[in-house]
């Protein structure tokens, strides 16, 4: 199946988990830290090849709300203030389908900037002499 349709999708707040389920019979559960780091918005991807934005102190990030965006994309709105990243569902599928080797590579580009092990994702973690929050895009 080439496009997979959310039928379920159920936020958990306490644990920090988006649980979704597609009509191919594919289930996920996604960390919000997870889909914070890969927010697809152009505040975290930049505007083209070499531009991404390191996401740094997201291990405890919560979810506020999370709307519907035609017949084709959710809208989550983090409690950082980051709510411009529009997850389509074909892209919320692949973060599901390759979350481990996903999540390994941003640990990777963590350690490869400074912060090994934990330490990147710890709150308020920065890199030094690097202004504390990305200009926004809109």
């Amino acid at each position: 199946m080439s496009n997979p349709i959310p039928t379920d999708l159920t936020v958990h707040q306490q644990s920090r988990m988006l649980d979704i389920a597609f009509d191919d019979g594919a289930a996920f559960t996604l960390p919000f830290e997870y889909m914070r780091v890969y927010s697809p918005s152009a505040e975290v991807r930049g505007h083209g090849a070499g531009q991404e934005v390191l996401q740094l102190g997201k291990r405890d990030v919560g979810m506020t709300a999370l709307e519907p965006v035609g017949n084709y994309a959710v809208k989550p709105t983090f409690d950082d203030g980051h709510d411009s990243g529009l997850y389509t569902f074909a892209y919320l599928y692949k973060l599901g389908a390759e979350q481990g080797s996903l999540w390994n590579e941003y640990l990777k580009q963590l350690e490869e900037a400074g912060f090994p092990g934990d330490s990147g994702r710890l709150p308020g973690a920065a890199i030094p002499g690097a202004p504390t929050k990305a200009k926004s895009c809109g």
